[in-house]
């Protein structure tokens, strides 16, 4: 009899084991269930944050991209100023070198005309003297 004795007292034994481990698991389970639940508001207070965060990081990206576009935007109205400076410039260095030519063949034109009127005056004196 002390067998079937000590046989119950060791099932009775593994069946208390077995019910404390259940009983340890469930709390061990609600226990991480209020945790849970106790922490809820600061995750979603973090989440709002971490929202907060990301919505201001894009808004920054967003003003850096904008400065950018301003700027590649005034740099290329400065170039094409700068290209239009340089065009009226040469049009009229090239509208003065060609006055300064025209005065300088009108020049010369009038210095062959004033030339020849002498050549042809003392070509009609030596004719009057020879008359």
């Amino acid at each position: 009899m002390d067998q079937r004795n000590l046989q119950t007292h060791k099932i009775n034994e593994l069946a208390d084991r077995r019910k404390a481990a259940i009983e340890a698991q469930k709390a061990l389970l609600e226990k991480h269930r209020a945790a849970k639940e106790a922490a809820e508001p600061l995750r979603l207070a973090r989440q709002a944050e971490q929202v907060a965060i990301a919505a201001a990081r894009e808004e920054r990206r967003l003003q850096r991209e904008s400065i950018k576009t301003q700027e590649r935007e005034r740099i290329l109205a400065e170039q094409a100023e700068l290209a239009q400076a340089a065009e009226v410039a040469a049009r009229a260095e090239k509208e003065e070198r060609e006055a300064a030519d025209r005065e300088r063949i009108s020049r010369v034109i009038e210095d062959e005309a004033a030339r020849k009127a002498k050549r042809d005056e003392r070509y009609a004196s030596r004719k009057a003297r020879k008359a």
